[in-house]
């Protein structure tokens, strides 16, 4: 059975848990029965459940001619190993715990990275759950239930309200609204009659129809999200390791330092070999890559959960060195800029007239904008009658009697068979430039009064575009949604360029285009399906908490409260993040600066030396150092802090 990085994590540190009890006592002068016996066997284990892949991957690496971090790894681990077990058997002091831990800490941070890989494949996953099972197919004159994979193009297939439309397709019979919000990104539904096409997956909200299939299987606009997704997340380069970077050039310096040093005092001073080799597993000791392996992940650990208590989830490393580079931040409309939902903005007429009307025509509808209507009804606590010979005027509206009075309610194609004032008139024309959907209230055939509705921004929307903006970040609006509603919201918030009307198809291409024509990093924030693809596409992904599971999978940061504020101190704290890991490798590496010429024994004609024991000493120190750096982004400033906001 082959292990997880997670699991060979736990099962080394449980092993070198002895290592442990033994550091932390030997400043009381105790030692544990058997303990260099029981570290040999203990790291022994470690080695070859933990250790060998770093061996394998430095040794490919040095096939090529090169090293890497699993270089310093493998080095580091197998000196510290070899001389222990050298110095076991001839009376030394052993480093098996140098070894061990070495590879522990490493471990770590790899396991961190495989689950975030693991989460990418899962996105994947979910996004195919969406799909439907079965489809009403017609079959020798009778609808019968067909699996999905079984679905032809050309099959006629009817659906029926509130259930999924099963492949893509174009209506043959029959009229209904469809809301297309999860792959469009189009709050509104959409109105739909014959010959208006369909996409899978999308919801039949009123009415039932039949469609011709002209899609299926791998063809449909679904399959091919989950294709662009899949592609989007394997065609990201990966980003080098700051620590790789680093240690092409360390690696090689140390192991070259310590070969000098054996040679000078074997050669030249006349050292022993023992006494040379001593000096030589010093430079290595205090030059393994402890502090270095604990630089990156332990500042990930801390700035992730500072940023997680924030309600903000970053998924990994790569989206905080990205987030330094960031010069353009991309956002969709429904749902991350505006609410998600329509609502009534704008009330023409006499209330105590229009919403009792509303609310009898209204009440038993199940569409969305009957919903807002609905809502303002009880909102305004007004009491309405019963409507009776209720008709649903396709297309327009609805109308019946409401307390023995022909009333109606419906959209402007109302205006050619009903009185409107021009002063109505002149208002409904207003608000519709003002991208609002208006509906039309009257009695009989006169117009009484206008209801505007409308997905608003969020009302932190604008002050945390206004933040951005002052950072020196362009921000675009790329949406699904009309041209005229998008400039509205748009403008509202103070968005700086709109993209509209594009195909969830479309989305991770725009993405590219703006990457291309700009050289700064691009964002991408989104919460539906059709998000998907350009989640991944873009430099960092960050997906809306209130979103879709493919969308969170896709992004590699998540505001959980939705609020988009929290962009501000996500890009705080990735930034403060990534600094502290460069902080680290600093500190990291100034130990082996002032540590290796002493380990070297370049001042031992002063009387200052550096054996093993004390190499590994120091090694541990500079191991401290880096955990309390990383520990003191706990206490740093951020911007926009959700916890100051409550204070």
């Amino acid at each position: 059975m082959k292990l997880s990085n997670l699991q060979r994590f736990w099962i080394s540190f449980i092993l070198a848990v002895p290592m442990l009890i033994q550091m932390l006592a030997m400043p009381f002068h105790w030692q544990m029965p058997g303990y260099r016996w029981i570290a040999f066997g203990t790291t022994t284990i470690i080695m070859l459940i933990a250790a060998i892949p770093y061996w394998k991957s430095a040794w490919a690496a040095f096939k090529h001619h090169n090293s890497n971090m699993n270089t310093l790894v493998a080095v580091g681990t197998t000196v510290a190993y070899f001389y222990s077990i050298f110095a076991l058997f001839t009376g030394r002091d052993v480093y098996f715990e140098s070894a061990a831990y070495v590879t522990i800490f490493v471990l770590l941070g790899d396991a961190m990275e495989e689950r975030m890989h693991n989460n990418a494949s899962n996105a994947l996953g979910k996004l195919l759950e969406l799909q439907v099972k079965k489809a009403e197919v017609l079959k020798d004159g009778k609808y019968v239930d067909v699996p999905l994979d079984q679905v032809k193009v050309g099959d006629t297939i009817r659906v029926r309200p509130g259930q999924k439309i099963a492949v893509d397709g174009v209506i043959t019979k029959g009229s209904t609204t469809v809301d297309e919000s999860m792959i469009t990104g189009e709050s509104m539904p959409v109105e739909k009659t014959v010959g208006d096409p369909v996409v899978g997956s999308t919801i039949n909200n009123n009415g039932s129809i039949l469609f011709k299939a002209t899609k299926v299987g791998k063809d449909t606009m679904l399959s091919q999200i989950v294709e662009m997704v899949k592609k989007a997340q394997t065609s990201h380069a990966p980003i080098q390791n700051l620590t790789d970077k680093i240690a092409g050039i360390f690696v090689p310096a140390v192991l070259i330092i310590a070969i000098i040093t054996f040679t000078v005092w074997f050669v030249f001073f006349h050292a022993t070999a023992v006494q040379a080799m001593l000096f030589a597993v010093s430079v290595v000791v205090i030059a393994c890559p402890c502090a270095l392996g604990l630089a990156t992940p332990t500042a990930l650990m801390v700035g992730t959960a500072r940023a997680a208590k924030m309600g903000i989830l970053i998924k990994n490393g790569e989206a905080l060195e990205e987030a330094n580079g960031l010069q353009t931040i991309v956002f969709d409309k429904t749902g991350t800029i505006t609410n998600g939902k329509p609502i009534v903005t704008d009330l023409i007429g006499d209330p105590q007239q229009v919403l009792p009307i509303a609310g009898s025509l209204e009440e038993n509808s199940e569409h969305p904008l009957a919903h807002a209507i609905m809502t303002k009804v009880k909102e305004s606590q007004i009491k309405f009658p019963s409507a009776q010979n209720f008709k649903d005027l396709r297309g327009k509206g609805v109308q019946a009697l409401v307390n023995g009075q022909p009333a109606f309610i419906g959209n402007a194609k109302l205006v050619t068979d009903c009185q409107l004032s021009a002063e109505l008139q002149k208002q409904m024309i207003a608000l519709q430039d003002e991208a609002k959907t208006v509906v039309l209230v009257g009695i009989a055939d006169l117009v009484i009064g206008l209801i505007a509705i409308q997905d608003t921004p969020k009302p932190t929307s604008a002050e945390a575009i206004a933040k951005l903006k002052a950072r020196g970040l362009k921000t675009v609006m790329l949406t699904g949604d009309n041209r005229n509603v998008a400039q509205a919201i748009a403008d509202q918030v103070g968005i700086d360029q709109v993209i509209a009307e594009v195909l969830p198809g479309e989305k991770a291409e725009q993405i590219k285009k703006i990457q291309q024509s700009t050289s700064g990093k691009v964002a991408f924030i989104g919460d539906g399906v059709n998000d998907a693809p350009a989640l991944s596409t873009a430099d960092i992904g960050i997906a809306m908490g209130s979103g879709t599971d493919i969308a969170i999978e896709s992004g590699e940061i998540v505001l959980v409260q939705n609020d988009l504020r929290e962009v501000v101190c996500a890009l705080d704290i990735s930034r403060k993040t990534f600094n502290r890991i460069k902080l680290n490798l600093f500190w990291a590496l100034i130990y082996n600066v002032i540590g290796i010429p002493i380990a070297a024994g370049m001042f031992a004609h002063l009387g200052l030396e550096l054996s093993p024991e004390l190499a590994g000493l120091a090694m541990a120190f500079s191991s401290v150092t880096v955990v309390g750096s990383s520990l003191l982004l706990n206490k740093a400033k951020i911007e926009d802090d959700p916890q100051l906001r409550k204070e």
